[in-house]
């Protein structure tokens, strides 16, 4: 049933796209059609104007024939036209500008332009003598002409809007898968969840090595907490005034503790509690993601470190690595969904972070600085609460 829908919207959307672009070469051909029409008809209306005043001339023209080629000449009140001899010296002009009969120099370049646009028309005189009409297109032949262009425009941005919407809505509805996955994710993960800390107390009581029972614990805490986390995507966190400087802090030593040895690991922090608006399991969530994609990014091996500043109301959390580095037209690329340049890996890990930082927690997350086969710096920015 779903397969069979979804060829129908196939279908249906290619009949769209195939009808519109139908649509499109239909006006466009037929605008140039009418552009051609015109076109013409204009060249008509000067090959009677060039009649007209060839017929002026005439002395055996009669007091009625007279006034019919004036007015036939008179009708001709768009179109500009240059009359020239065999050498192309102007002899009469019509339906020039006036601030360009004022300048010789823009006459003449005017002319030369009107030369360019059709072919002249020639009248001739006698044997021996004759003249060129050069004409050019009128304002309204003009404006039909770019009439195709800003139409594909019009067509190209539609297009656009079209292809954003779809776009947009198809993302919406890959959040929501998502989203219902980490839900699941969550729900399966809490039964054995469940099942380990009724291991756990029956270790205590069975006098197990006390470290080795806290290590343990700890472990399935961060269970707990990776599963409360991907029950909270999708839904709107609750905030609440937390010391960043602690829960930053805890989360750091806790992957400091279950990472390699051969990563170096550095701390800098104020002495002092700084409250903001967070959720602790996301914060926790987004330290973790911010120094394994550093520890990824050395292979490792290397020096990373982590700094908190407090400044002018507000907190920013850098975290430092000697990796590989990123290149600066991909600062910004990072973030997106998808985008890795781990062999394995989903690309999901810096998306996530952004949207916990920027979305939940209303800060702000870029890299700072970074530089190719140096290391690179990341930071999130905080208000104080």
């Amino acid at each position: 049933m779903y397969m069979q829908f979804s060829n129908s919207r196939s279908f249906t959307r290619g009949f769209i796209i195939l009808a519109s672009f139908l649509i499109v070469v239909l006006i466009v051909w037929n605008t140039y059609y009418l552009f051609q029409v015109f076109k013409d008809e204009e060249r008509n209306k000067v090959e009677l104007w060039a009649m007209g005043t060839k017929a002026v001339n005439d002395p055996g023209l009669q007091d009625t024939g007279l006034e019919l080629t004036l007015r036939v000449i008179r009708s001709n009140n768009t179109i500009p036209v240059f009359k020239t001899d065999k050498r192309d010296n102007i002899l009469d002009n019509n339906n020039i500008p006036p601030d360009i009969l004022k300048d010789s120099v823009k006459l003449y370049n005017y002319f030369e332009d009107i030369k360019k646009q059709n072919e002249p028309i020639k009248i001739m005189i006698s044997d021996s003598e004759y003249q060129y009409i050069y004409y050019g297109n009128s304002p309204l032949l003009d404006q039909l002409k770019y009439y195709p262009v800003a139409l594909i425009l019009i067509i190209v941005l539609f297009g656009a809007l079209v292809f954003n919407f779809y776009r947009a809505t198809k993302i919406a509805t890959q959040n929501k898968l998502w989203a219902g996955m980490a839900k699941e994710t969550a729900h399966q993960i809490g039964t054995p969840l469940s099942s380990l800390l009724g291991w756990i107390e029956i270790m205590k009581v069975d006098n197990v090595d006390e470290t080795t029972v806290t290590e343990v614990e700890k472990d399935v805490n961060r269970l707990q907490t990776i599963a409360d986390r991907f029950s909270k995507i999708g839904s709107e966190p609750v905030l609440e005034p937390v010391d960043i400087v602690a829960e930053t802090e805890k989360s750091f030593e806790y992957l400091r503790s279950r990472t390699s040895n051969q990563v170096e690991f550095l701390y800098k922090g104020p002495d002092y509690p700084i409250p903001v608006m967070l959720n602790k399991e996301l914060h926790s969530w987004t330290v973790e993601n911010l120094v394994k994609n550093a520890v990824d990014a050395m292979k490792g091996k290397g020096s990373l470190k982590l700094i908190i500043q407090d400044v002018d109301g507000i907190v920013k959390i850098q975290v430092t690595d000697t990796g590989k580095g990123i290149p600066k037209k991909q600062y910004k690329k990072v973030f997106e969904p998808g985008f890795t340049t781990k062999k394995r890996g989903w690309g999901l890990g810096l998306s996530l972070t952004k949207r916990i930082v920027e979305e939940y927690h209303k800060g702000r997350i870029k890299v700072k600085h970074s530089e190719v086969g140096v290391g690179t710096t990341m930071q999130a920015s905080y208000h104080k609460a």
